[in-house]
């Protein structure tokens, strides 16, 4: 199959974790993706061309949340079972990548697991909770307790989505309206809610790995200012995108770019 791709189920504590792995490298990377009205099944091929640059280096391996997720979901449980699933591949240490909600489950991961962490990037993501972010999950959260998942797509595109993005693709909108499904309403729903028990901020002193944040300065998700205040709370590295917002890591070409040379940076 192109790039190696293929998908694998892990157990972890009280569910199984779907996982893709593609990539021919003797590295480790592990990617942690954002909240999402679906799981990763049935995506490996595309996940591998979106991720290909890493492809000849890396044996990179995507790691989504639990099938049964709790009622009372935190993100620092959701990087328990990436801890635990990221053994069960034999993953001792790895390269890490969390994007939005996996930017979140990154961090707990790197705090309670420094030893598995061998450089952190973390792009559109936050620290703690604002205004912003909890609008925005209440609102998908009522959505999906009605059944609507059209509002929540909606919502989601105009909040991702820079207004160039919107004018250029906007006429695939209405088909994702019409395929997209939220398969699991409950599930997601518990997702969103985790997404508002993030908070590392007085802790991110105690992340002592090589760490790149990447965000959009026109965030309406999380706001680019948590990306900031991220960067100085540790003193690390950091690119804003002008003019992008939460989905600059679809629409910044180099976007992965710029991580690849990150982490081919020496320690």
């Amino acid at each position: 199959m192109l790039f190696n791709a293929v998908e694998r189920t892990v157990a972890v504590p009280g569910g199984q974790v779907t996982c893709v792995l593609f990539g021919r490298g003797d590295k480790n990377l592990v990617i942690i993706p954002g909240l999402s009205l679906r799981s990763i099944h049935g995506t490996a091929l595309p996940l591998a061309w979106m991720y290909r640059i890493f492809c000849k280096e890396y044996r990179v391996c995507v790691i989504d949340r639990k099938d049964n997720i709790p009622e009372d979901c935190t993100v620092a449980g959701l990087a328990d079972d990436t801890a635990e699933a990221m053994r069960q591949i034999g993953i001792e240490m790895a390269d890490v990548i969390g994007i939005s909600q996996g930017g979140m489950i990154a961090q707990y991961l790197t705090l309670s697991y420094p030893e598995m962490v061998r450089k952190l990037v973390l792009g559109v993501t936050l620290s703690r909770p604002n205004e912003v972010v909890d609008e925005a999950v209440r609102l998908w959260i009522q959505s999906a307790g009605c059944g609507d998942y059209h509002a929540i797509v909606q919502d989601m595109m105009q909040r991702m989505y820079s207004e160039q993005y919107r004018r250029r693709f906007g006429w695939l909108f209405p088909v994702l309206l019409r395929t997209v499904k939220l398969s699991d309403p409950e599930r997601f729903i518990r997702l969103a809610k985790a997404c508002l028990t993030c908070n590392t901020y007085d802790r991110l002193s105690e992340i002592f790995c090589p760490l790149l944040v990447l965000g959009g300065q026109e965030d309406l998700i999380v706001t680019g200012k948590a990306s900031e205040e991220i960067a100085e709370k540790t003193g690390c590295r950091i690119y804003m995108y002008e003019g992008l917002g939460h989905s600059a890591y679809e629409e910044a070409r180099d976007f992965n770019r710029r991580i690849y040379a990150f982490l081919q940076e020496p320690i």
